[in-house]
């Protein structure tokens, strides 16, 4: 049985090594290869032993989600489908802006917490991605974009770079900037395996991102963001879009386990030791539902206390969502309101939507387990 080195942290390949009688340093020469130049190989790694190569290509791998489908947005937003198997597919997508690139990634496939606004809940869920299926949608995108340039493909980054801190001398000018955990899924719902990956892609052998330019975003499971807290501080987004239980319980249902009271005071605990000395959170512009002027104002007295961001999100719609999008003008409103409070306050760009890559629209292919899917099909047409 072979094993695939795509998911191995540091320490793990140095246990593989150490098996095969090999040094330590084997392992940051594999996660140089592996993650800075996008090795898949064994035999373009030239500082590496011919024996050990041999070796290599004998025990182990180097095995990526396998791409289904690429697409680009004309906005230049660029979407890839992975396969995860057993039907199971998964959406990254990467967002080039003049001064940063971002990718957002996803944990699962499919999501268990079902938010009433999000396609990607709508499709039910099926299981945690592994590590490797994490750090592959990374490993791809770098490729790709590496690709892209070599090329002669416009955007931020160049051709010998794909992914790392524009401000870390050994990661200077890379296409990938920031990733966030935004994409399909509750990462915290995959504790482990997105740890794991997190700490990949800060290892400066691997992709060097440094804790401040990744973001891991989540639904609120309380106990998961103490831990993560104590594990490996990331920046934290937090998905809020109500400013009371009310209505946090119709929107986001785990809400229910971890109201509101809960959720915002371990903010302010993840903060004493986030890399950021702020919290962001997202909340996404409902028209009718969650933007009235009255609303924004209750929001400020909601999140007072705690040291925060707000990034309002204009709604993405997905076929019988059963939402609209706030217009420009109440979007305008509730921000003036947060801003008149001394809140931080802005407006998410819309990116991708042509091809469905914008917030909230990722969905893939999940074949769900909870029958959530089967469910809403009866409800319509009785």
């Amino acid at each position: 049985m072979t094993t695939n080195l795509l998911g191995l942290n540091g320490r793990e390949l140095q246990a593989f090594f150490a098996e095969l009688g090999e040094k330590p340093y084997r392992a940051r020469q594999l996660l140089r290869w592996i993650h800075h130049v996008g090795a898949d190989d064994f035999a373009v790694m030239t500082d590496v032993s011919k024996q050990l190569r041999e070796c290599l290509a004998q025990c182990a791998t180097i095995s990526p989600p396998p791409m289904l489908r690429d697409t680009t947005a004309a906005d230049g937003t660029r979407k890839w489908l992975l396969d995860v198997g057993t039907n199971n597919a998964v959406e990254t997508v990467f967002i080039p802006e003049s001064t940063r690139g971002t990718l957002c990634i996803s944990s699962q496939a499919g999501c268990a917490l079902e938010c009433s606004f999000c396609s990607t809940g709508r499709q039910g869920f099926n299981r945690n991605l592994t590590v490797a299926e994490i750090i592959g949608q990374l490993w791809w995108a770098s490729r790709a974009l590496r690709s892209r340039a070599v090329q002669g493909g416009a955007g931020f980054g160049t051709a010998q770079h794909a992914v790392g801190d524009p401000g870390h001398p050994a990661h200077a000018d890379r296409a990938i900037s920031n990733v966030v955990m935004m994409g399909m899924g509750e990462p915290l719902a995959n504790f482990d395996n997105v740890v794991a990956a997190l700490r990949l892609m800060l290892d400066d052998s691997a992709y060097g991102l440094s804790r401040r330019r990744v973001t891991l975003s989540t639904s609120g499971l309380v106990p998961a963001i103490d831990r993560l807290r104590d594990e490996c501080p990331v920046a934290l987004a937090v998905s809020l879009h109500a400013p009371n239980d009310t209505l946090r319980d119709e929107l986001v249902p785990i809400n229910r386990k971890y109201p509101i009271k809960e959720l915002l005071a371990a903010c302010v605990r993840y903060i004493e030791k986030a890399p950021r000395d702020f919290v962001t959170f997202e909340y996404v512009m409902l028209a009718g539902v969650n933007d009235s002027v009255a609303q924004a104002r209750e929001l400020v007295r909601t999140v007072k206390r705690v040291p925060c961001k707000i990034n309002l999100i204009p709604f993405n719609p997905f076929p019988q969502s059963g939402y609209t999008r706030s217009d420009p003008e109440a979007v305008a409103r509730f921000r003036d309101v947060l801003m008149q409070a001394d809140l931080v306050a802005t407006t998410r760009k819309t990116r991708g939507d042509d091809i469905d890559a914008a917030c909230g629209q990722l969905a893939g292919q999940v074949q769900d387990k909870t029958r959530r899917r089967q469910r809403r099909m009866e409800e319509h047409t009785r």
